[in-house]
């Protein structure tokens, strides 16, 4: 009896990684052991960055709001805290870009924060 190999399939998939692997260098976009194997770390990697890229665009949140807080006389934890104390439910990025784009309403923010911790 022949050996039956289910060539159409296996060369589809080699097809798929090799594609996936274009713009790699030399023998990692040529050849499929190692395209492979480029492909799947690849992988890896934008799954984790994918999580990381979130950590990263918070942190950056926050040294904004901090650096236009402490313009304002004003830490940011304590510009968080009193925004929680006012129930002003506002989300760091929109914080952010308030402090960048229109330095005036993130003021306002800062006076209301400031009047409900003193109370």
């Amino acid at each position: 009896m022949p050996r039956a190999t289910n060539n159409p399939a296996s060369h589809n998939r080699h097809k798929k990684i090799m594609k996936m692997a274009k713009g790699a260098y030399s023998g990692r976009r040529k050849l499929f052991r190692n395209a492979n194997e480029t492909v799947k770390r690849g992988l890896a990697y934008a799954f984790r960055d994918r999580k990381a890229r979130k950590r990263e665009f918070r942190a950056l949140w926050i040294a904004r709001i901090n650096a236009a807080a402490r313009n304002e006389d004003f830490s940011y934890s304590k510009l968080i805290a009193g925004l929680a104390a006012a129930n002003i439910d506002i989300n760091r990025k929109m914080l952010s870009e308030l402090a960048i784009a229109d330095p005036a309403a993130f003021s306002e923010y800062v006076k209301q924060a400031k009047a409900a911790l003193e109370k």
